[in-house]
């Protein structure tokens, strides 16, 4: 008897598809969508991507651009001008390449610590909160191993960055 070969288990991209009048067209609901609605899909871990519904081209990184761009204006930036303008600055430059990698594998490393956090957190009652924000180790936020943790291994990741174009601090 012949065993059916194994299901492949697909995590499904939802396809949005970007018309020339830059309407957004969510294929799976067969409905219009905002920007806001495509944050949400990414706030929520869910797959998607963003298409040129004349040319097939992926638009998906030029949207989410779009997104943090309403964020960054919305009010509370996360990044500096000086951040913003270092990071211009890379473009065209030899380690413009390592770049992407650098800030990408950081900000792996503050979300793991972020769900690490969550985890030990997720039984703390409204007053366990209120009592570990009134410690003294969270008065002054740098006394907190996490944040330590996630300081050094940055500051590590720098160095090593940085020394291999034989630059030390």
């Amino acid at each position: 008897m012949k065993m059916p070969p194994p299901r492949e288990k697909k995590s499904k991209q939802r396809v949005i598809k970007k018309y020339p009048n830059r309407r957004l067209y969510d294929t799976e609901t067969s409905s219009y969508v905002t920007l806001s609605e495509i944050r949400q899909l990414v706030m929520d871990r869910k797959p998607c991507v963003v298409l040129d519904a004349k040319t097939g081209e992926d638009l998906t990184r030029s949207i989410l651009l779009q997104i943090i761009l309403e964020e960054e204006a919305g009010g509370s930036p996360m990044f500096t001008t000086e951040v913003l303008a270092n990071v211009i600055r890379f473009y065209g430059h030899a380690m413009q390449g390592l770049m992407g990698g650098y800030l990408e594998k950081n900000i792996q490393s503050l979300v793991d610590i972020q769900t690490k956090f969550g985890e030990q957190a997720s039984g703390f009652t409204p007053e366990m909160w209120a009592k570990y924000l009134n410690l003294p180790a969270m008065q002054g936020m740098t006394a907190n191993p996490m944040l330590q943790q996630l300081q050094e291994q940055m500051q590590k990741q720098a160095d090593q960055f940085l020394g291999t174009f034989g630059i030390k601090r």
